[in-house]
């Protein structure tokens, strides 16, 4: 039988092996915007629109589970810089060269983004070290597809439009 810590290192490394997509969360807290990578982001139920993704007790999850609301967006195969920088603590962001704007209602929202999602939280769930966020949707944005970012094995790897894998 597997111990605890065993069963705990297969589990990363089998999620490691599982490419997924990268987004970018980002709401307006008090002190400003704020914004995080996340590559747990989810459908969960076409009607009504709504989406889950979890997060990890830091400064920027904080402020993103107290917001009122905030916007996922969706990142392409020209992102994977800016899901670096916002994955990583003290890189740039939001600067002006990175695309940022303000969306009408107050949110930073990323002008590129391959899609992106205002949302209200309906249910937070801790587990864990973590936070699951389950939200309706409110708006959608759709912008270019440029191509696919996904995150794996602790690294982004991008496919430009037309490329396929066979």
């Amino acid at each position: 039988m597997l111990s605890h810590t065993e069963i705990t290192d297969r589990f990363r490394t089998a999620f490691r092996r599982h490419p997924t997509g990268v987004a970018i969360i980002s709401a307006m807290a008090p002190d400003g915007p704020v914004g995080l990578t996340a590559s747990s982001v989810a459908s969960v139920s076409v009607a009504p629109p709504a989406l889950s993704f979890s997060v990890l007790d830091t400064r920027s999850a904080r402020a993103i589970l107290e917001a009122p609301s905030f916007v996922v967006n969706l990142l392409g195969a020209g992102h994977a810089r800016l899901a670096d920088d916002f994955a990583r603590t003290g890189r740039p962001r939001f600067t002006p060269d990175q695309g940022w704007d303000v969306s009408p209602t107050g949110e930073p929202i990323l002008a590129g983004a391959v899609a992106s999602l205002r949302g209200t939280p309906l249910h937070l769930v801790p587990v864990g070290e973590s936070t699951v966020v389950v939200a309706v949707v409110l708006e959608v944005l759709l912008g270019p597809c440029d191509g696919r970012l996904v995150y794996q094995d602790r690294e982004f790897i991008t496919y430009p439009e037309g490329i396929r894998d066979t």
